[in-house]
């Protein structure tokens, strides 16, 4: 099936994430332009009186942006996102598509999870959104690693009896925390003096 076909026509999506590939570089395949037209969805809030205010936005990133799990000379059009919710993406269009893929924010509480939410916005606004942990700390960091302490040695009340988990590293991503691991590993056996132990 042509990309462009169930771009356009609002077909289900998932034709699109299942095409072979082999017809990832065949002429059916559409042009930046052909994708890029007035019929492409709207990445605006009024999708009739401004066309190229979303022609010029989906050109700007189709052009200078690298999206993953897509060729870099020949990307798959982007669908442009107006909000999200739980497991739905909700589009310019009005359709709402189920995030069958996911990130890290969303894989085991959805969007904008209330809790989650309020949490972020409590923190902004009493403290800092963000600083880098090299050399500080601070009271949320601290208090997230006694709770994934407890949890990882089944305490369940205040004490800090840590018998067999007594170390957290925070990273911002799965693969992030593997390679992290992996270096850690790496560390305690030079740290040990044998430094040819480097095999996973």
């Amino acid at each position: 099936m042509m990309i462009c076909a169930a771009y356009r026509t609002g077909r289900r999506i998932i034709p699109v994430l299942n095409r072979s590939s082999s017809s990832a570089v065949t002429s059916s395949s559409p042009s930046a332009d052909d994708a890029l037209d007035k019929n492409t969805i709207c990445a605006c809030d009024c999708p009739e009186s401004c066309p190229q205010q979303c022609h010029n936005l989906l050109n700007t990133d189709r052009k200078h942006v690298i999206h993953p799990y897509t060729s870099m000379t020949d990307p798959l059009p982007t669908f442009p996102i107006q909000s999200a919710k739980g497991i739905h993406l909700q589009l310019n269009d009005g359709r709402a598509l189920i995030d069958g893929m996911s990130s890290w924010w969303a894989a085991v509480h959805g969007y904008r999870n209330p809790v989650l939410d309020e949490a972020l916005k409590e923190q902004i606004e009493c403290s800092m959104s963000h600083v880098m942990f090299g050399g500080i700390t601070h009271k949320p960091a601290v208090s997230l690693t006694t709770k994934l302490l407890q949890l990882a040695n089944n305490i369940q009340d205040d004490t800090t009896d840590y018998k067999h988990f007594t170390k957290v590293f925070f990273s911002d991503s799965g693969s992030v925390s593997v390679e992290v691991a992996m270096k850690m590993a790496l560390q305690y056996w030079f740290t040990l003096g044998q430094p040819s132990k480097t095999k996973f």
